[in-house]
C-alpha cells in the first residue's frame, strides 16, 4: 500500500510561474514506469489535496495510523510518500502511535521532484516499495518497524534526522546504525533491527496525540525573563530542553530556580542534547544541577523523537509520573539508556 502525502516528490514545476506546486498520483506513477515491472500487487491512498510536509500537524499522523492500521491484515507492507522537511517528525510519531505493529512502514521522498530528470524520487520509490515487499527466509517481513528510507540508507524512524537540504543522502541516523544499506544490492542489517516475538497480537494504534508540549533551545545569553516566559506558556505539560553537549546548561541561580518552579507545577522537563551525536549524562556539575532540579534524562533520543514521544505519552492520559518513567524507557528503540553510573533519576 502507498500512502501518498504529498511532498517534493510529488511536485511539478508551474510552466508559468516556475514554483514547485504538488499533482496528482497519477503524474507520479507515470514517472516511474519501472515500478510495474515488480511483480507486486500495489494499491494506493492519496491525501486530497496533497500537503507540503511543512504543514504536517498531528492531526495528519492520526490519519497516516488511521490509513495503516484499517488496512494492516490486506498488506504486507506499507510506503509512506512525504515531504523531507519534516518527515522525521512523522516517522517518530508514527513509531509510537502503532504499538505491537510487526510489518514494515517505510516513509521515503525525494530532493527533486520526480519528473526532472536527475530526481532521486524514482529510486527511492522503488527501493522503498521492495524494502516493504522483503521477507525474511521463514516468510516474516524483513523490516518490522517505521523506518526511513533515502538514497543509500535504511534508518530507524525514530533515530533518524534531516541533515542536509540539498545533497540527496538527505538524512541521517547519529546515534544509532543503519537498519540497510543500499547499493547493487540492498544489505540489511537484521541485527540492528526490531525483532517481535509476541505473536499474533492486534495493533493497538493511538489516535490522540496532545500538543501542549514545546522545545527550549538553550543559547549564551538567555535570559530570566525569556526563559520564565517559555516555561509560563499556558497549558504546557512537557518541555524539551536542548542543552549543551553531554546535557549541560546554566548554573546561575535564576536558571535553576526557573526550572525547578515548573517542574513543581508538574511541568515535565526533558534533557537531550544539541549535539548531533551523543547522550546526555551525568558528566559535570552543570548537568547535576539540572537532575536536583528535577529534570529527567532524554539520553540519546533526537528532538523528533523526544517531542512526538511526549505527544504520545500524555495523549494517552498517563499522570505526570507515569510519563517521566515512560520517556527514559525504550519504547520502539528511540533511545539508548547509559549505564547506571550515568544515568538520570526522577525526583
Amino acid at each position: 500500500m502507498l500512502i501518498y502525502t504529498g511532498g517534493t516528490i510529488g511536485m511539478i514545476e508551474n510552466p508559468v510561474t516556475k514554483a514547485l506546486e504538488p499533482f496528482d498520483f497519477s503524474h507520479l506513477i507515470d514517472n516511474v514506469p519501472k515500478i510495474k515491472m515488480l511483480n507486486y500487487v500495489i494499491d494506493n491512498i492519496s491525501f486530497e489535496p496533497p500537503i507540503d510536509s511543512s504543514d504536517m500537524s498531528p492531526a495528519h499522523w492520526i490519519d497516516i495510523t488511521r490509513a495503516i492500521v484499517s488496512n494492516y491484515d490486506a498488506y504486507d507492507g506499507f510506503v509512506v510518500l512525504h515531504g523531507t522537511d519534516t518527515m522525521a517528525y512523522t516517522a517518530s510519531a508514527l513509531s509510537f502511535m502503532m504499538e505491537n505493529m510487526c510489518k514494515p512502514v517505510i516513509i521515503t521522498g525525494s530532493q527533486l521532484p520526480i519528473g526532472e530528470v536527475r530526481t532521486d524520487g524514482e529510486e527511492n520509490l522503488i527501493t522503498a516499495v521492495q524494502i516493504a515487499a522483503a521477507q525474511t527466509a521463514d516468510g516474516q517481513p524483513m523490516v518490522q518497524e517505521v523506518a526511513i528510507l533515502f538514497e543509500n540508507y535504511l534508518w530507524r524512524g525514530n533515530r533518524a534526522t534531516k541533515r542536509s537540504a540539498d545533497n540527496f543522502n538527505a538524512f541521517k541516523s547519529h546515534n544509532y546504525p543503519e537498519l540497510a544499506k543500499i547499493g547493487l544490492g540492498i544489505n540489511f542489517h537484521e541485527e540492528a533491527m526490531l525483532r517481535h516475538t509476541h505473536g499474533a497480537i492486534p495493533v493497538k494504534a493511538c489516535y490522540s496525540l496532545d500538543t501542549s508540549v514545546m522545545v527550549i533551545d538553550l543559547f549564551p545569553g538567555i535570559s530570566a525573563r525569556t526563559l520564565r516566559h517559555q516555561l509560563a506558556t499556558p497549558g504546557i505539560k512537557g518541555v524539551v530542553l536542548k542543552t549543551y553537549g553531554a546535557g549541560n546548561a546554566p548554573t546561575a541561580e535564576w536558571f535553576i530556580d526557573a526550572i525547578r518552579d515548573a517542574v513543581a507545577r508538574g511541568i515535565v522537563v526533558l534533557n537531550v542534547t544539541q549535539c548531533v551525536n551523543g547522550s546526555v549524562m551525568r558528566r559535570y556539575a552543570a548537568g547535576d544541577a539540572l537532575v536536583a532540579a528535577g529534570v529527567i534524562s532524554g539520553f540519546d533520543m533526537t528532538t523528533e523523537a523526544a517531542l512526538t514521544k511526549m505527544m504520545f505519552l500524555f495523549g494517552s492520559g498517563l499522570p505526570v509520573d507515569q510519563v517521566k518513567k515512560q520517556l527514559q524507557v525504550s519504547l520502539r528503540g528511540e533511545l539508548t539508556p547509559t549505564p547506571a553510573s550515568g544515568r538520570y533519576i526522577v525526583v
